[in-house]
């Protein structure tokens, strides 16, 4: 596995600056600047993938702002990076099509965040976590959250043992690495609560006593984005709790001829052993690897930068609700970890632009005219993202 695997954009020239906002791939239309007055008709955004793959760096980076570059920016581990782009391949053994998603579920666990998974039935979301799990080796649970699901079938209960005559804690399914709540929307907000102390705390608490949950610990949630009858729509609080977003589109055709090409070759999505998925990472890698991630480097006008797009939303007028400043420690946590995958041990302009959509757009709110007149989260950003200077 080469850092191709990584790459779709060209890299850039050793020693110079990210290149300016109109020559960045899948840049977003101009907008005049500064934030406009009123917003008379939605600017058209292309629909992104839902992470894009990190740019390549040069082999000896330098670091931002100096003619050589700080002597203690970090240089990322070739190993550590090998292993994790290995993730790509091995969960194509049974997943076809869904590479951004694999890069965004990585750059969650780099950065012990959740992710929210969109799409429709039928577009492997729960295969993917499963197979994602099997080449990292790690546990994982499967919830099907229903609404007679109880807040006790997720965190666990204390449970009666007559020949003791004691209460002890039997464990729920939130114990585990990779924790998929299936369709939470599909739960009522008593029962989705429930994973708030853990997604946040990274503990559950059950008869006024805390637990603490094996780490790594991460969510990933899904939820059908047609079918909206008999569902709760997550609430802001538990939304900023999670990292990222993803849309899983459905897949082009050769995808779809490649998938049933290998259901008549008898494919069984049960049994990933058979599917040829191994482990080719683990528990102490990720570790290790989050150690590197957390020592990459942020200039001060690339940390301003990417606090300036947050609060660029709260002044949109297509927006009741802005990013938060949870979200634009995430927003800076995301492109941390994505400029590691790029073998850079420092954030450009461009890992926050690139990381943008997926981090914030779950996190703004539509006025309910905006909506009526079109307008979207994507291409509130998009028009965001084209107002707000970038450092040079």
């Amino acid at each position: 596995m080469t850092d191709q695997n990584w790459t779709t954009p060209p890299q850039q020239p050793d020693g110079e600056r990210p290149p300016a906002p109109e020559e960045t791939p899948a840049q977003a239309p101009p907008a005049p600047p500064g934030l406009p007055a009123t917003e008379q008709a939605p600017v058209p955004a292309p629909v992104p993938a839902s992470v894009p793959a990190p740019v390549p760096a040069p082999v000896e980076p330098t670091g931002p702002g100096t003619d050589d570059g700080p002597a203690h920016v970090l240089t990322p581990s070739e190993e550590l990076r090998q292993g994790l782009a290995a993730l790509r391949a091995e969960v194509a053994k049974a997943v076809v099509g869904q590479d951004a998603a694999v890069t965004g579920l990585v750059i969650a666990l780099l950065c012990r965040g959740h992710v929210l998974l969109e799409g429709v039935p039928g577009v492997a979301k729960t295969l993917l976590v499963r197979t994602l799990s099997a080449a990292l080796d790690l546990d994982t649970k499967r919830v099907q959250f229903t609404p007679d699901l109880m807040p006790g079938d997720v965190t666990g209960s204390l449970v009666y043992d007559a020949r003791t005559a004691e209460f002890s804690f039997r464990e729920g399914p939130v114990f585990t690495n990779l924790l998929l709540a299936d369709e939470i929307n599909r739960t009522p907000p008593k029962t989705q609560a429930s994973l708030l102390e853990a997604m946040e705390e990274r503990q559950v608490s059950v008869d006024g006593t805390p637990r603490a949950l094996p780490d790594p610990f991460v969510v990933v949630a899904t939820q059908n984005p047609v079918e909206y009858e008999g569902t709760y729509a997550l609430p802001e609080a538990q939304l900023d709790r999670f990292l990222l977003k993803l849309t899983l589109p459905l897949p082009e055709r050769e995808h779809e001829v490649e998938v049933m090409r290998r259901h008549s070759q008898g494919f069984d999505p049960r049994d990933l052993a058979a599917a040829g998925v191994r482990p080719v990472s683990d528990a102490d890698q990720l570790t290790r690897a989050r150690e590197e991630v957390a020592r990459v480097q942020v200039a001060d006008e690339v940390l301003a930068y990417a606090v300036d797009v947050c609060r660029a939303t709260r002044q949109s007028p297509s927006l009741s609700l802005g990013v938060s400043p949870r979200g634009a420690a995430a927003l800076l946590a995301a492109a941390r970890a994505w400029a590691w995958l790029s073998g850079r041990g420092y954030v450009t302009p461009d890992d926050v632009k690139a990381l943008a959509h997926p981090t914030l757009r779950h996190r703004v709110q539509l006025r309910a005219e905006a909506e009526l007149e079109g307008v979207t989260a994507e291409s509130v950003l998009d028009t965001v993202l084209a107002a707000v200077p970038v450092p040079r």
